[in-house]
């Protein structure tokens, strides 16, 4: 099945669909010890065809967790800090209606500062044993490699996605990075 084809079936799942699995991953990431345990967390911000992240940047906050997001220049991507709900609702607007920090707003990196302890990944499908179609750019392996050089300790990967992004097998290459563990609405 092809990444447009996935991205033509999410168009098909009704909001309330996706928030009612949205909060089922919710609860599933709030459950893992890996997740209780992480002290700096970077997730995506996401669009109204991915799992809604906000209530988890809500909760990172609220746990007196540190929340990197990702900022992309050119063909990068880093992960920097957002402080909190305020920063994040005064975010601007990318052309693809992403929020993100600008290219000019400096913040503090993740990878500069002590690295990450677990990583919340999107993508276009996934399978239940951590393979990860992303969008095609592969801003996430490049960053992932990246991290796994300068950390001494590999952040725990976490892919969150709806029931209808598992499939039996996707294509894969040696540049995918396999995801620890894979949630999903149920």
């Amino acid at each position: 099945m092809s990444q447009k084809e996935i991205k033509e079936i999410l168009k098909t799942i009704s909001l309330e669909e996706k928030q009612k699995q949205s909060a089922s991953i919710f609860k599933k990431l709030c459950a893992l010890k890996q997740y209780q345990d992480s002290k700096r967390v970077s997730l995506y911000l996401s669009t109204n065809d991915e799992v809604d992240t906000v209530p988890i940047l809500k909760h990172i906050l609220d746990m007196g967790k540190e929340a990197f997001v990702p900022q992309y220049q050119g063909k990068t991507m880093e992960m920097v800090r957002l402080k909190s709900m305020d920063d994040y609702e005064t975010l601007p607007f990318t052309k693809w209606n992403i929020k993100q920090p600008s290219s000019t707003d400096r913040r503090q990196n993740a990878l500069e500062t002590g690295g990450l302890d677990l990583i919340i990944l999107p993508g276009v499908a996934f399978t239940t044993n951590g393979k990860r179609l992303g969008h095609g750019m592969g801003y996430y392996d490049k960053y992932l490699k990246r991290c796994f050089q300068r950390q001494s300790a590999k952040p725990y990967l976490v892919a969150v996605g709806f029931r209808e992004q598992i499939k039996e097998d996707i294509p894969t290459n040696e540049d995918d990075v396999l995801v620890d563990v894979v949630l999903t609405g149920q």
